[in-house]
This record gives structure tokens, C-alpha cells and sequence, in this order.
């Protein structure tokens, strides 16, 4: 019996489907996986597998982590893909070399915790045509090697317009990516660097104003050679540094006249001194920057428990009467400005579409009092860790029609009355109450709103007991239909009735964030593999770090036929840790699959850099 010259077959009718409809119809909407799945089906299919992959304009391998082998056998079908996005958190460097060539002209390189900085010198060698490099790479022993790498291969991009270059796990503030070297293409419209120390990003700006200046003085010399020279037009600057001062932003707003975009982090290593800090007069220059339309200047917690204590309401008020324009703002560390000046930068930017503040400890419900009638309805509402913001805040936005985003993480104050506001935002899809003193009624009223919610974090709401989450998602029936993620991690009253609950109601799931639920068993895993019978979505993603009741044998349900359509799973903090070797068998079905022992957050978005070589992972 041989069907592999067959031509696919309409279930209800019998007849051949058309190659035409196959190739334009059907396979756009399938995933890479499933079209490899295909493949195998017949001889008529594998063919047009082929045909698909050799036109297909883009590759998109962010979901999950593909090995080399799989790579391997993808690579050589795509013929015609200019866009690549790839985690290499499981590749090493001629896994990726494959796939270079010169059609590609957008590569995005994620999580590369097992690549060299050797790298670079391919990617400049076999992608000359490049627009787009979006570069995540791992620290390394010596930074200056990867300053010389990278001075090399820029020197061969000639059409690039944006360029990202992360490196994460660094340990030493020396790592520095400027350098006295490094030439940016004039290209470039879009820059980021993370990790660069204040006085090498002086320079490195200061390079971009004496090009401009050069520039200019050809086009005043009327030298008709040059009419055609192109110099640096930046309009989206992206830098993580050691700190923000005073010098670094002038010199920014000094040299970059045609900014739009302005993101800011820096992460010190201990209280920082004039004068290198940031003051009232650093924010008062970005008024120079006249298309500035996002601003993101953030303090991070992430070396030393620090704030902006030269930045007071004086400095918020400067900027707000000087960037009106602005339609997005983040700000982080901001300790001694208060409700005045968070109450100004709403009422003056009458655009304004996000706004999000973090860690500011005198922010209060107060910098929102009558603010909904004064301004641009919000789109998308971020307080983290505010002690004083509580429930009457969320009120003033209450009966908004365009509100899509609210996230309250670390706002401890927040309590029942909140939600009652938020079941009145029908077109609220994401919602975060990470850490909030909600209860059971709380969760009852949220019921009731019947809101589109897609993204829902219940994380650390202590007070919610089982009862409260199987009421939800038993009686919330439009949620049901429109949740893909959830996060109910922290929740000590969560264990298999509630993920019963969820399992049996939410049709739409993908992402479950479970960890430190110590009452959840391999019950409930067993439930979670196994195959619905709506037909609803499979889960994708799935945490379940520190979960102390999951036992060895649940090594097994990781296998065929369960959990098909599982991308990455977290075991950190379980005895699954212990258990590498028998996960053999389920890497050898399943290569799509990515498993973390480290304990990282979903996707391990926090934490790969530490995968080096594939520890962790397989």
C-alpha cells in the first residue's frame, strides 16, 4: 500500500486538495514544527514542505530552544528568509554560522550563553547586507576581546540601521562595550549597548557630534562631492550603564537633535558622587530634545540598593514643561520626588499612552486625584513597588475606555475596592497583582467585570485560597476563553483542586507559572499532559520550580504522547534537578523541548547567561 505520491485529501468531501491552496492557505498558518511534522507524511508533502521553507520570508525560533541537529536539518530548505530570530541558548557557533548568508538582512541572536565573540567576525564575513543586529551574548574573560571583535566587524557593515549588543552576567562595572576604537556605520539609526561605563559613553556620543559637525560643514562649504554624504541621523538611543550623570545626558541632547527615543539604566555599585549623578539640570537639558516622544530613565536595584537623591520635584517639573510631546514614560529610583511632580509629567503630556513608575516611595494615590478628565486616556498603567499607591488610585481610571495594561507588582496596599474598578475596564487584557492584599471577594468581583484578560499574574496573593481560584476560573466564562498565561506562584493555598480548576476551564492556555506551590502533586501534572477534550490549546510553557511534592517518577510524563506541544519547561528547587540522565529519552523525542535546573523565570528570560555549554539545560 503506497500513498506517498497522494496529494492531500479534504476530510469531508474526499477530493485532492490543490497544491496551490496547500502552499498559500493552509501552511502559512501552521508552525515550523508542525510543517516538519508533515514532512514525514508523505513524498507529495515533503515536497511542498520544501517549497514553503525555500519562500518563507522570515524564521522565528524565539519560543524555544532548537539544537544543532535540528537546525541542522532546517538550514538548508531556506533559501529565501531575510529576517532570522533564533534562542542559541542550545547552539553553539557553527550551528549558527550555517545559517548566515548574504539575503539575510535582520538576525537576531538570543541567549547566546554557548557562542564566542568569534562570532561576530562571521556574521560580518557571510551578512555584508545586513539593516538589523540584535546580538545577547555571555560574559566573557577578557572584555577587550570582544571590544576588537566588535571594532572589526562593524567596520564591514555599510547598510546597517540598528544595532543591539547585550552582554549579560557580567561581574565587573569595567566591562565597557564603548571604546576610543569603535566607529559606529553612519547608517545607523538605532543603537543600543549594554554595558558601557558613563565616560566611555561620553566618548562614544561625542564621536557621533564631531561626525554631525563634520557633516555640516561640507554641506556650509557647498563642496557638491559631498552633497550626498550621509552622517548619523540616531533616533533611538538604548544604554545600560555603570550610572547616569549629569555629563552623559547633556552630551546626548547636545549631539543628538533628531532623538525620539531615549532608555536609560544604570546599575551602580555603590552610592554615587557628584559629579557624576544625575541632577535637576541633567533632566532640565533633554528640553532640547524636541521629537522626544519616549523616555526611560531607570535606577536599578540590581548591584546596590540605590535612587536618584540629587532629583527632586523641581527637576520633574523642568522636564515636564519641556517634553510635552512625550506619549511613553519610565521612570525608576526617583526616592525623593513626590505626588507634585509624578501629578505634572500627567497633566503636561496630553499624549501620553504609558506610563510607568518604579520603586518611588513617596508616590501616592494623590498624583492621579481627577486626572482622568486632564489628559490622553492611558493605554498602559505600571506602578511597581509604590508602598503608598492603594486602590484609589486604580479609581481614577475606572470607567477608561482604552486602559488595556494595568501591573501593581510589589504594591502591598492594594486590596479588594481595587478590583471593583477594574471589572469596569472592558478592554483590560493584561493584569499583574503580584503581591497585592487581595482575598476570595476580591476574585469574586473579578468574575463578574467578564473582562478579555489574556495575561493574569496572581503571584504572592497570599490571602486568595483555593477556594478563591477555582471560583475563577469555574465562573469567569469569558476568561476562559481568552487566558493564555497565568502566574499563581507564591500562592500557598494552591494545590491540585485549583489546578484542576484551571486545567478543565481555561481552553486557551499556554503559559502556567506554578513555583512554590508546595501542595501541588504529580496529579496535577498528569492532568496538565494530558490531551483536552474541547480541543483547547496545549501548554507551552510550564514552571513548577521549588515545588517540593513533585516525586522522580514524574520523569516519565514528559514523554510521548503527554505534554505535545511543551516548549520549555522549570525544575529549579525540585528533585527533578537530580534527575538529568533520565530526561535523556525525552530529548531524544522531543528536540523543540527546553528544560531549565537553574530556577530561572519563564523562558529563562533572567537567567540564561549562566546556561554556559548547555549546563542547565540538557
Amino acid at each position: 500500500m503506497n500513498n506517498c505520491n497522494k496529494k492531500p485529501c479534504s476530510e469531508e468531501e474526499g477530493f485532492p486538495i490543490p497544491d496551490a491552496i496547500v502552499l498559500n492557505d493552509i501552511f502559512p498558518k501552521l508552525e515550523l514544527n508542525s510543517l516538519c511534522s508533515l514532512s514525514c507524511v508523505s513524498r507529495n508533502l515533503l515536497s511542498l514542505v520544501a517549497q514553503a521553507l525555500s519562500t518563507l520570508p522570515s524564521l522565528n525560533l524565539s519560543e524555544f530552544s532548537p539544537s544543532g541537529q535540528l537546525l541542522g536539518y532546517i538550514v538548508p530548505k531556506l533559501r529565501g528568509v531575510r529576517s532570522v530570530t533564533i534562542d542559541c541558548l542550545r547552539l553553539d557557533d557553527s550551528s549558527v554560522v550555517n545559517i548566515l548568508g548574504p539575503h539575510i538582512l535582520e538576525l537576531n541572536l538570543l541567549k547566546c550563553a554557548s557562542l564566542s565573540y568569534d562570532i561576530l567576525a562571521s556574521i560580518r564575513i557571510k551578512c555584508p547586507n545586513l539593516r538589523i543586529l540584535n546580538l545577547e551574548l555571555a560574559w566573557e574573560s577578557s572584555p577587550e576581546i570582544l571590544k576588537q571583535k566588535l571594532v572589526k566587524a562593524l567596520q564591514g557593515f555599510l547598510y546597517l540601521e540598528c544595532l543591539s549588543i547585550k552582554v549579560r552576567g557580567t561581574q565587573h562595572e569595567s566591562y565597557n562595550l564603548a571604546c576610543n576604537d569603535l566607529f559606529l556605520p553612519k547608517t545607523i539609526k538605532i543603537l543600543k549597548l549594554q554595558i558601557v561605563d558613563d565616560h566611555g559613553a561620553h566618548r562614544l556620543i561625542e564621536k557621533l557630534r564631531d561626525e554631525r559637525k563634520y557633516q555640516w560643514n561640507l554641506i556650509s562649504r557647498n563642496i557638491s562631492s559631498y552633497l550626498g554624504y550621509n552622517g548619523f541621523t540616531l533616533q533611538r538611543l538604548s544604554l545600560v550603564l555603570n550610572v547616569i550623570c549629569d555629563k552623559v545626558i547633556t552630551s546626548i541632547t547636545s549631539s543628538l537633535p533628531l532623538l525620539i527615543e531615549l532608555d536609560l539604566e544604570d546599575r551602580p555599585w555603590a552610592e554615587p558622587k557628584l559629579p557624576r549623578d544625575l541632577t535637576n539640570s541633567g533632566l532640565e537639558s533633554l528640553g532640547s530634545c524636541r521629537f522626544l516622544t519616549s523616555l526611560s530613565i531607570v535606577r536599578s536595584k540590581v548591584n546596590y540598593f540605590g535612587s536618584f537623591k540629587r532629583i527632586n520635584d523641581l527637576g520633574i517639573f523642568l522636564l515636564s514643561a519641556s517634553c510635552e510631546g512625550l506619549e511613553f514614560i519610565r521612570l525608576g529610583g526617583f526616592s525623593i520626588v513626590t505626588d507634585a511632580g509624578f501629578s505634572s509629567l500627567l497633566r503636561s503630556c496630553s499624549n501620553l499612552k504609558k506610563f510607568e513608575i518604579r520603586n518611588a516611595p513617596l508616590l501616592s494615590d494623590l498624583s492621579f486625584h481627577n486626572i482622568i478628565g486632564v489628559m490622553c486616556p492611558l493605554v498602559e498603567l505600571k506602578l511597581l513597588s509604590c508602598n503608598l499607591i492603594t486602590s484609589e488610585a486604580i479609581a481614577e481610571f475606572a470607567y477608561s475606555s482604552s486602559l488595556e495594561l494595568i501591573d501593581t507588582n510589589g504594591c502591598r496596599s492594594i486590596e479588594d475596592p481595587c478590583i471593583n474598578y477594574i471589572s469596569c475596564l472592558n478592554s483590560l487584557k493584561s493584569l499583574n497583582l503580584g503581591g497585592a492584599d487581595i482575598t476570595d471577594s476580591g476574585l469574586y468581583v473579578l468574575i463578574k467585570g467578564n473582562l478579555p484578560i489574556v495575561n493574569l499574574c496572581l503571584r504572592g496573593c497570599t490571602r486568595v485560597t483555593e477556594q478563591g481560584i477555582i471560583s475563577l476560573f469555574n465562573d469567569g466564562e469569558r476568561m476562559k476563553n481568552t487566558l493564555t498565561s497565568l502566574d499563581i506562584g507564591h500562592m500557598p493555598g494552591v494545590s491540585d483542586k485549583a489546578i484542576h480548576a484551571i486545567f478543565s476551564n481555561c481552553e486557551a492556555i499556554t503559559e502556567l507559572c506554578m513555583r512554590c506551590c508546595f501542595y501541588v502533586t504529580d496529579v496535577s501534572l498528569k492532568m496538565l499532559g494530558s490531551e483536552r477534550s474541547n480541543g483547547g490549546s496545549l501548554l507551552q510553557k510550564l514552571d513548577l520550580s521549588r515545588c517540593k511534592r513533585i516525586s522522580n517518577g514524574v520523569v516519565e510524563l514528559f514523554e510521548r504522547p503527554l505534554y505535545r506541544g511543551l516548549r520549555w519547561l522549570g525544575v529549579g528547587g525540585t528533585c527533578l534537578v537530580n534527575k538529568r540522565d533520565d530526561f535523556a529519552a525525552v530529548y531524544i523525542m522531543r528536540p523543540w523541548l527546553t528544560i531549565c535546573y537553574e530556577g530561572c523565570e519563564v523562558g529563562c528570560h533572567d537567567g540564561w547567561q549562566f546556561h554556559i555549554s548547555g549546563v542547565g539545560l540538557y
